[in-house]
């Protein structure tokens, strides 16, 4: 069973969390597999290290992890070690490149609705007593729109919607907004096309999603850029390496270091939201209650 910590602890571990500045939340997600998220959250993470950005990549596919695999990591424990009791957090945390940390996840965990209480309580206090200072927390959700997927976006600052040119990545990347928008009230999103020709091929497929979201919900999409169908990246896949280690110079590559850029605007919060043990009792909050 997981173990719970008594209330001198949990003060403790608040107050610590209180004394550095909250990281800024984003979760990453698109309406269908297939679209190259774990991909893009991957080389977000090794991207935001590599600027000395001290990023932590959760993977929250809770049914198909892959984040550790696609950056070649060894897990010593997962998520479910920490539900079980038999690890803590520090423990299952991975070393990835330029200094990324990682979260692995397992295939086969139980979903976020079917956790007691006490796992709730122990997952939230795993978070809390985290003592390194993170500025960003990435959040690689499953594909879909499953109660987990959008207890993580509800939870998170800012939402990163992957989006490639097919017809079932544009109609089901609608769908996750629409239920992002009129179930969880979120109205403020950002886009990335992947696998694109070219920069006016990336901006054509963000303008289709967001005329129809636009006209249709009460939301606001924005365009947070382009990252280019490249053989580096194919390549760099297949080397289970993220793409700025195995070819920097590759056009995806520069494309990341400008996603670096555009998330670096966004604003740093300023009250308990950005903390991680605030993050994970908003997850299981909202997977109660949807």
């Amino acid at each position: 069973m997981f173990g719970t910590t008594g209330a001198t602890d949990q003060a403790s571990g608040l107050r610590r969390m209180q004394a550095m500045a909250p990281p800024k939340v984003i979760a990453i997600t698109g309406g269908k597999g297939g679209v190259g998220k774990t991909m893009v959250s991957a080389n977000l993470g090794v991207a935001l290290a590599r600027e000395n950005r001290r990023t932590l990549l959760m993977d929250a596919d809770l049914g198909l992890a892959n984040v550790d695999v696609a950056l070649g990591l060894q897990p010593k424990g997962d998520l479910s070690d920490i539900l079980s009791g038999r690890l803590g957090l520090a423990d299952v945390i991975l070393d990835g490149p330029f200094g990324l940390r990682v979260v692995p996840a397992a295939s086969g965990v139980s979903r976020m609705t079917g956790l007691s209480s006490s796992e709730h309580a122990g997952l939230i206090n795993a978070f809390g007593e985290l003592d390194e200072p993170v500025d960003y927390l990435l959040v690689d959700t499953a594909a879909g729109i499953s109660e987990d997927v959008t207890a993580f976006a509800r939870a998170a600052q800012e939402v990163l919607v992957v989006l490639c040119d097919e017809p079932a990545s544009l109609t089901d990347a609608y769908a996750l907004i629409k239920v992002l928008s009129r179930e969880q009230d979120l109205v403020r999103f950002h886009v990335v096309s992947n696998l694109v020709r070219n920069a006016d091929h990336g901006r054509a497929l963000f303008r289709k999603l967001s005329a129809v979201s636009e006209k249709f919900l009460d939301v606001v999409l924005h365009y947070a850029g382009a990252i280019p169908l490249d053989e580096g990246v194919r390549k760099a896949i297949q080397r289970q390496q993220s793409v700025l280690e195995a070819f920097p110079e590759a056009p995806a590559a520069s494309a990341f270091r400008r996603l670096v850029d555009y998330v670096e605007k966004w604003p740093t919060p300023t009250g308990p939201k950005g903390d991680l043990e605030f993050f994970v009792e908003r997850v299981l909050a909202a997977s109660q209650t949807d």
